[in-house]
């Protein structure tokens, strides 16, 4: 018999601060939820202030309204989590946009492609910086930054800015885990597949030949419950994964390992 004391996972993060962006709904509400249940303290970040306020009360946590693209307004998100909770250990950099007006690059306009850059990638690396500035100090922190699947592989259905804001993700979260490292620093970026989540629904919504379109390559047959990301977040966020750092973690369900040929040409 082992005289080590049992493992409790249920309260891995226990004394761990996590900020989210985008914490009111899908992935970063849900990811709000799994990490409070294991112990940590929860700072949410997100423009909308009735869900953010009430995504804040379900985790007994705080809610900072933010705009992720003002780098004063993101500065204090990450003060006010460490002046409240004395610290700032995790940061779920998850804020982001898919509007309907990015896609194929000879119709995206100017303006379009920098809304999604300044929100998808510029609001990682305000974020990122902020939350170093508190962890370097502590000599500790996780960083997990959502970047996606198209990060990794070309897509037909295109959203150019969108793709282009989470390749750059991708690319800044690998340099980010290498140079603070030594610093006790772990610095990931989370690969979603499509997640069942307001953000797709809506677009969707708009064009169900897309949805169908991205379903038929997934091996699962299905679009991922955010909850099951969050997990993987948790996962992230905790010394389970001490030793998991720089890495494009994805968890998009086989997707990106897929090699899919259709039986009925026209759902291509």
């Amino acid at each position: 018999m082992s005289d080590l004391p049992p493992i409790d996972l249920t309260q891995r993060l226990a004394g761990r601060v996590a900020v989210i962006t985008g914490g009111a709904s899908g992935i970063g509400l849900a990811t709000a939820k799994r990490m409070r249940a294991e112990g940590a303290r929860i700072v949410i970040g997100d423009m909308d202030a009735a869900s953010g306020e009430a995504a804040a009360a379900a985790v007994d946590g705080l809610f900072v309204q933010v705009n992720v693209t003002d780098e004063a307004q993101v500065n204090h998100l990450f003060d006010t989590a460490a002046a409240e909770y004395g610290s700032v250990d995790i940061a779920f950099n998850n804020a982001g946009i898919s509007p309907p007006d990015d896609d194929s690059i000879e119709t995206t306009e100017l303006p379009a492609w920098e809304k999604v850059q300044d929100v998808n990638l510029k609001s990682v690396y305000l974020c990122s910086r902020a939350a170093l500035r508190h962890m370097t100090r502590q000599g500790r922190g996780s960083i997990i930054n959502t970047a996606s699947f198209v990060a990794v592989m070309g897509a037909a259905t295109s959203q150019i800015s969108y793709t282009a804001s989470k390749g750059g993700v991708l690319a800044m979260s690998r340099e980010l885990g290498v140079q603070f490292a030594k610093q006790g620093i772990r610095v990931n970026a989370l690969c979603p597949g499509p997640v069942n989540t307001p953000l797709l629904q809506e677009l969707f919504a708009k064009d169900p030949e897309q949805a169908q379109r991205r379903l038929v390559h997934v091996p699962t047959g299905r679009f991922a419950q955010p909850e099951e990301l969050a997990s993987a977040v948790a996962f992230l966020a905790s010394d389970d994964a001490s030793f998991v750092n720089a890495t494009t973690f994805l968890v998009d369900g086989g997707l990106s390992s897929a090699y899919v040929t259709p039986l009925d040409p026209d759902t291509l």
